[in-house]
């Protein structure tokens, strides 16, 4: 068996698709994806069919830019499909497609996670900084 190059082990890994290797694209999707407004539209969506305007209000403190560009990176991305209604004014709906119902019950469950454990977070924080201010 031949050896390879640390450059040869670094395009194999590539090929192989290792999410340690930084210009891997599931390296490139992980980022994407541990967006907190990625995980927040996702679990809106595993819900069931929402406009744009429910997602601007169920995600407080989303920028219209913000919550334009995740859909869009979203959508290109096969996670979400979005239909536009023709009517007046213009209705466009969004909802996950088959791939984005298998990602949401992942995002669901960090999101429900968080939900649970926030209290104990807070306790560790605090003791942590305690800690750190009886150390200085």
């Amino acid at each position: 068996m031949a050896t390879m190059t640390a450059a040869q082990r670094r395009e194999q890994a590539r090929i192989e698709y290792d999410a340690f290797i930084k210009g891997c694209p599931t390296n490139q999707l992980l980022d994407r994806l541990s967006d907190k407004w990625v995980s927040l539209v996702v679990s809106a969506l595993a819900g069931g069919t929402m406009r744009y305007s429910d997602l601007g209000r169920k995600l407080a403190g989303v920028s219209p830019k913000m919550l334009t560009q995740t859909l869009r990176s979203l959508e290109r991305d096969g996670i979400l499909a979005r239909t536009v209604t023709p009517s007046v004014p213009v209705r466009v709906d969004y909802e996950l497609t088959p791939l984005g119902h298998s990602l949401a019950l992942l995002l669901t469950a960090v999101k429900d996670w968080a939900e649970t454990h926030i209290d104990e977070v807070h306790e560790a924080r605090e003791r942590y900084d305690t800690q750190d201010e009886q150390v200085a």
